[in-house]
């Protein structure tokens, strides 16, 4: 059997972080030069929801700038990674639930990461889009049926934050200060006590995960960007271990917490 691939889920942030120098860009540096270089990278990002879902199948998938309002730098940012056609085809053939699809690229929450993660942009970049009308337990069943990719050297990369409220963001000169609410480190530190724990149900049933302080506070209001952590949770076999990282709480309500599961 083949040593499996590690699986990732990273907490990306705002996308300026594409063209800054922090800690948090610091690790996904030191994770990527710690596992194995993958064969391509399967990224299911927090900002491609689709009906049904979808895995695109482009040669050469364009750089999406999805976002608003920010420095001309970042949209002049391409990140020249190829698609992987075949393997594309082989995931939507294996599974039925998943189609394929062209009308897509590579989103910021995937080539943010991505370019210190891997900078010179020589890796298969596919994505998986997110089926906007199904709930939790879908997703981490469909992450279940994809776990034979780890075998093949695929690093499947999950991409959001666990705690993400852009309502109460706490806007600073510094884009990553450490201004936390309570609420948002007590979900933060629930759902990583049920991950070490491997109570997955429960990280299923998020909308359960209690805090203290109100309940018309929520940490993830919309679910887009806690879903990507459900497939990290599907592709993880027990014996897997796990390791946190960048686990701050920054701008008030955003979690840059990421996660590896595997050695």
């Amino acid at each position: 059997m083949n040593k499996l691939m590690p699986a990732l889920f990273v907490g990306h942030g705002s996308p300026l972080i594409a063209i800054e120098k922090n800690e948090f860009v610091d690790e996904w540096k030191k994770i990527a030069a710690s596992i194995p270089k993958p064969k391509a990278i399967l990224c299911i990002s927090a900002h491609w929801e689709t009906h049904g879902s979808a895995v695109n199948n482009n040669e050469k998938p364009k750089t999406i700038h999805d976002f608003g309002g920010f420095p001309r730098a970042l949209y002049e940012i391409e990140y020249a990674a190829e698609g992987d056609t075949k393997l594309a085809s082989e995931i939507a053939k294996d599974i039925e639930e998943i189609m394929l699809s062209s009308e897509w690229g590579i989103d910021h929450g995937a080539w943010t990461v991505l370019m210190h993660m891997y900078p010179e942009a020589d890796i298969p970049v596919l994505q998986l889009s997110i089926n906007h009308d199904k709930p939790a337990q879908y997703h981490y069943d469909l992450a279940k049926k994809l776990s034979y990719l780890r075998e093949q050297g695929v690093l499947i990369l999950g991409s959001g934050n666990i705690v993400h409220n852009l309502q109460l963001v706490k806007w600073t000169d510094d884009n990553y200060a450490e201004l936390s609410y309570l609420w948002a480190n007590e979900f933060n530190e629930q759902v990583k006590n049920l991950i070490q724990e491997n109570n997955h149900q429960a990280l299923i049933d998020y909308k359960k995960i209690g805090n203290d302080e109100t309940e018309n506070i929520k940490p993830i209001p919309t679910p887009e960007h806690y879903i990507p952590l459900l497939y990290i949770l599907g592709v993880k076999n027990e014996n897997d271990a796990i390791s946190f990282y960048n686990d701050k709480i920054v701008m008030g309500s955003l979690s840059m917490i990421c996660i590896k599961i595997g050695e």
